[in-house]
């Protein structure tokens, strides 16, 4: 009898707060993301020239590899840069170290600098491409070629916002600096050169604004239109690999344990039973209640009340969106493995390699030693070839985050701005050192067309948002020069 009552007194009070949370997601008005580019005609004509800017930058071939800088092949992308940008180079005081540039424009002030980076290098270009991956066609309203979206398209957007505030004779009210290494895609050491040339210098950026993020079409699946993901910070990653090791032997007569069985055996754990734990961070669940006004009834009933909710979102989310579920949790991917050279012969040693990103609340030691424990279950060794921290969150209700959130509404009318969680990496990591407020955010569109293109084939950029790109750099300029 007791028992019925307390059953049925947990089943009210879940009804209870159903109806709570259906009221106020009744009472949440439902919103409609409009943000398109302008396509007036000047603005058009303003699309077309960045286009043309945007192409050459992508006919010179950047490829970076790691271990092999060639620092004569970026001097050449620097003369391009230099007819392309003639005031930016002639005006601004210009460092070059070994292929990465530092440009500083002084402003009337010098307490509150400006970052503005992104880099040069690209990816190489596998692949059977519609476009060649370094024509640089202008062609269906978009640039196509290697570097287009990632990143050459922000380089133009910073450079050619300077461009033309130097035309019409500005002066900035902050300190500008125009940042860009030749070495992020291989996590090289250009950035940190950058960086450790600052803290020389005794900078302190009030903001950096990297790539990362940006604006992106559908972000979520039931959450339509364009929203600007503004990463707040980046996970941590490291390179493992898990090594298994045995007597060998013959194939014929096969003992029990074999280095290939007890990896197969711990993957398959991993993968099956992951050992982090799962845990919603402040900046994900703004980024829930931002995106909620804006999906469907259910979406909004979720996602808008997670004081009810989170604990089913945080179980759910992995199983719904690999891209989702890895803002809430350690994650790690096997991505290489090896073993004997002969199909008839048993290996004396088995590995496989895989790729961690870590989350704040479990963070690198923490991460690695869980793994490592599951690894020596399997009698398995693991050896780390790089790790690296999560970075330091952005204050996302503090004033550097707000103005850059103002100025993406003042750019992008109708555009709603939200924290974003990077998983991947960027050079921005290395200003975290010199810098509470890193923010990674590139004002261009990324469509799925484009999400798929990065590090793939048939990398485009629609030249239409352009123009937006440009004006935020110029905004954001003059927003930190108000400081």
């Amino acid at each position: 009898m007791i028992a019925g009552k307390i059953i049925l007194g947990i089943l009210l009070l879940l009804l209870v707060l159903l109806l709570i949370a259906l009221v106020r997601t009744l009472c949440m008005p439902a919103k409609v993301s409009t943000y398109e580019p302008d396509d007036s005609a000047e603005t058009g004509a303003r699309a077309e020239h960045y286009a043309q800017i945007l192409s050459k930058m992508v006919q010179y071939e950047t490829v970076s590899y790691p271990e092999r800088h060639d620092v004569p092949k970026i001097e050449g992308f620097h003369r391009l840069l230099r007819q392309l940008f003639p005031r930016v180079f002639e005006e601004l005081e210009v460092t070059d170290i070994d292929g990465n540039l530092l440009l500083f424009w002084k402003g009337t002030k010098h307490d509150k600098p400006l970052v503005l980076m992104s880099h040069q290098d690209v990816v190489p270009a596998e692949g059977n491409w519609v476009h060649a991956p370094f024509s640089g066609d202008i062609a269906d309203g978009k640039v196509w070629g290697r570097g287009a979206s990632d990143t050459k398209c922000s380089v133009m957007g910073f450079f050619q916002a300077v461009e033309e505030m130097l035309e019409v004779g500005i002066v900035p009210g902050q300190d500008v600096y125009l940042s860009s290494s030749c070495t992020e895609e291989w996590a090289g050491d250009g950035c940190p050169k950058l960086v450790a040339e600052l803290e020389r210098r005794g900078v302190r950026p009030y903001l950096v604004c990297d790539e990362g993020g940006g604006i992106i079409t559908d972000p979520i699946g039931g959450i339509h239109g364009n929203f600007a993901m503004i990463g707040v910070f980046e996970k941590g990653k490291g390179d493992v690999t898990f090594t298994a090791r045995s007597s060998g032997g013959h194939a014929s007569a096969p003992a029990a344990g074999s280095p290939i069985a007890r990896l197969a055996d711990f993957v398959h754990d991993v993968e099956h039973h992951p050992p982090f734990r799962r845990k919603m961070s402040r900046e994900v669940q703004a980024m829930f209640r931002t995106l909620a006004p804006y999906g469907t009834f259910g979406l909004r009933l979720v996602f808008g009340n997670l004081w009810l909710f989170k604990p089913l979102l945080v179980r759910l989310m992995p199983r719904i969106s690999a891209q989702a579920g890895a803002m809430l949790q350690t994650t790690i991917a096997f991505t290489m493995s090896s073993g004997s050279d002969a199909c008839n012969v048993m290996p004396q040693e088995a590995s496989v390699g895989a790729n961690m990103r870590f989350i704040p609340h479990q963070g690198m030691d923490e991460s690695l030693a869980i793994i490592r424990n599951r690894a020596a279950k399997y009698g398995l060794e693991m050896s780390v070839q790089h790790a690296n921290d999560y970075s330091t969150p952005v204050d996302i209700d503090g004033a550097a985050f707000r103005l850059v959130t103002d100025t993406v509404e003042r750019t992008f009318p109708g555009l709603a701005g939200s924290p974003y969680v990077m998983t991947g990496a960027t050079d921005a990591y290395h200003y975290q050192r010199i810098c509470d407020a890193v923010v990674r955010f590139a004002p261009v569109i990324y469509g799925p067309e484009q999400m798929k293109g990065m590090h793939g084939v048939n990398e485009n950029i629609e030249y239409r948002c352009l123009p937006g790109c440009v004006d935020f750099y110029k905004n954001l300029i003059d927003a930190v020069g108000k400081l």
